[in-house]
């Protein structure tokens, strides 16, 4: 086993920033005597692979060098390692276009994460473990369905190359073709199969996505519970006149949403939906959801 921390580098985060800034700061974290050992992913999901091989080969220390992308998947190699039972310590050099989970502990950014990782502070985090009909996906900062996966999957795969003006045309286009739908669920806290039809449905472990939308503003990465944020089926002109508040998390005291801490939510749906997962978005057949306390040592 080795006391290195193993960089996994996403050359195409941040819409290329990562390949053209990682390799100085690396050369700069090095110098200052950070003992770190780096590789780069070459494709969507490569990341998953590297950190599984990493920790079989004795890595247990691991900087994502990316956006929040780049984490999810170094997390989803790790947990996904049967028998992968030894603490694992994650650390960010953010270089992606959300780093959404940062923001629950500092507005410093990288400078943050580069004193966290030579100071040795770290921070016990829950995980996300979501049970679908193909297996399990792990998660540090939420998982959506309804309008906010809706508006993910439609500037992902049209708008992608637009940055976040691209997310804005989601948002507009979706807008116009406004959905709302029932997720059949049931929670641990009310046992009863819930039906009713919503704009969407967030399950958190930390309090923002998107950079700097404030989705959950009561979530806490560390409490061993997951914050479940529900919106009513609201209107096209109620809509547009929530959306600000989304970044400021109003939006909680509308007389259409509600928010409660549980520890695991079942599902019950006819058919596969689009999931929104630490920015990423994946069609699934979703059966249940629940939390691993205190799963991660983080460097925040």
């Amino acid at each position: 086993m080795t006391d290195k921390f193993l960089a996994i580098v996403n050359p195409a985060a941040g819409g290329g920033r990562s390949a053209k800034l990682a390799g100085a700061e690396l050369r700069r974290l090095k110098a200052k005597g950070l003992r770190v050992d780096a590789i780069a992913s070459m494709a969507p999901g490569h990341a998953v692979q590297l950190a599984r091989e990493a920790y079989d080969q004795g890595y247990r220390r691991f900087l994502a060098v990316g956006g929040d992308g780049t984490a999810h998947e170094i997390i989803n190699g790790i947990f996904s390692r049967e028998g992968a039972t030894n603490r694992v310590e994650l650390g960010f050099l953010p270089m992606g276009t959300g780093n959404s989970f940062l923001r629950d502990f500092t507005d410093k950014g990288a400078e943050s994460s580069v004193e966290a990782l030579f100071a040795g502070r770290k921070r016990r985090v829950d995980v996300l473990r979501l049970c679908h009909a193909s297996g399990t996906i792990y998660s540090f900062n939420l998982l959506s369905v309804g309008f906010t996966a809706d508006v993910g999957a439609l500037a992902n795969r049209r708008f992608k190359a637009f940055g976040h003006f691209g997310y804005l045309l989601g948002v507009f286009v979706r807008v116009l073709q406004l959905k709302r739908r029932a997720f059949k669920l049931r929670t641990d806290a009310e046992p009863s199969w819930d039906e009713r039809r919503c704009l969407f449905l967030t399950f958190n472990n930390s309090k923002y996505t998107g950079g700097t939308m404030l989705i959950a503003p009561n979530a806490d990465p560390s409490d061993a519970l997951i914050e479940f944020v529900r919106w009513g089926p609201i209107g096209r002109l109620g809509l547009l006149a929530m959306l600000p508040k989304l970044y400021d998390g109003t939006h909680v005291h509308h007389p259409l949403a509600s928010r409660r801490a549980v520890r695991r939510v079942e599902f019950n749906l006819a058919a596969p939906v689009d999931v929104m997962i630490d920015g990423e978005i994946a069609n699934l057949e979703i059966r249940s959801l629940d939390i691993i306390p205190a799963a991660l040592d983080v460097h925040i």
